[in-house]
């Protein structure tokens, strides 16, 4: 089972003991796609969607989903939390909306699986409150884009 670091010498899954880890400064950065058609695109940008704030609404769900993970991801460890910042833009050429979320703690651990869950939340939040508009929307594209801190060091996702 080289490599993954889940399992122990028998195979059977197991919480990472992070007890003997410095604790580092650590951010992670990811992203996700809703696509979209450009009428719901526009219904969603001008905060006409009927369940309300769309983009507010799924900001909010991703900080959220950030605070969570160890609740929703079995083997993570819960985290004392510094930063969640959510951001949603528009991308015409999708159509549809780009998630960006950065996460920042200081620990032993990283925040990838944190930043990973609040794009996740925030896409399916902007799933839901548009689906009335538009049930084939897709979400995609999720993506961890970059990590800085720990014993690995800074890594960054190759342009696509």
């Amino acid at each position: 089972m080289t490599g993954l670091t889940h399992f122990d010498e028998s195979g059977a899954a197991h919480m990472v003991d992070v007890s003997g880890k410095a604790d580092t400064d650590r951010v992670a950065v990811a992203e996700g796609r809703v696509t979209m058609s450009d009428a719901t695109l526009a219904t969603i940008l001008s905060g006409t969607a009927d369940k309300g704030d769309v983009i507010g609404t799924a900001r909010l769900a991703g900080i959220m989903g950030a605070k969570r993970t160890s609740d929703l991801i079995p083997l993570c460890h819960p985290l004392p939390i510094a930063r969640v910042a959510i951001e949603i833009a528009p991308d015409e050429a999708l159509p549809g909306l780009v998630v960006t979320a950065t996460v920042a703690t200081r620990g032993p651990t990283g925040v990838e699986m944190e930043a990973l869950t609040a794009v996740s939340t925030a896409c399916l939040t902007i799933y839901d409150m548009a689906k009335a508009v538009q049930k084939d929307m897709e979400i995609g594209g999720i993506r961890l884009l970059s990590k800085t801190g720990g014993k690995s060091g800074p890594w960054t996702a190759p342009h696509p």
